[in-house]
């Protein structure tokens, strides 16, 4: 058995559970925060078998494409004396995923 973690934006996790669903799997959804971007995230928990590891791993790839964000930075002094927020262009998305051995698994 296997446990699969995947950390996903907000935006992807929809989609994801909904053809993790429809394949089979069943997964714990938890609300999770990232450190850079302060963005929310989905934290996925899914118990498989080992075979099965690689078609969740198609599915995230599938659902969980990295893009470009425009956000606004810190805001700096201009020469006016104003405090102005410079835009920068970051990516976001895509999907962290922790593969891990389970000595036991069971359902109550």
């Amino acid at each position: 058995m296997k446990l699969v973690i995947a950390i996903v934006n907000k935006d992807d996790s929809s989609a994801l559970i909904q053809k993790l669903n429809k394949a089979g799997f069943m997964s714990t959804k938890l609300s999770t925060t990232g450190g850079f971007l302060r963005a929310g995230n989905i934290t996925l928990l899914i118990g498989t078998e080992d075979e099965r590891v690689d078609e969740i791993s198609a599915l995230i790839t599938e659902c969980c494409s990295k893009h470009t964000q425009i956000i606004n930075s810190a805001s700096v002094l201009n020469a006016e004396q104003y405090f102005t927020s410079l835009p920068v262009e970051v990516t976001v998305g895509g999907a962290t995923v922790f593969v891990v051995d389970v000595d036991k698994f069971f359902k109550v």
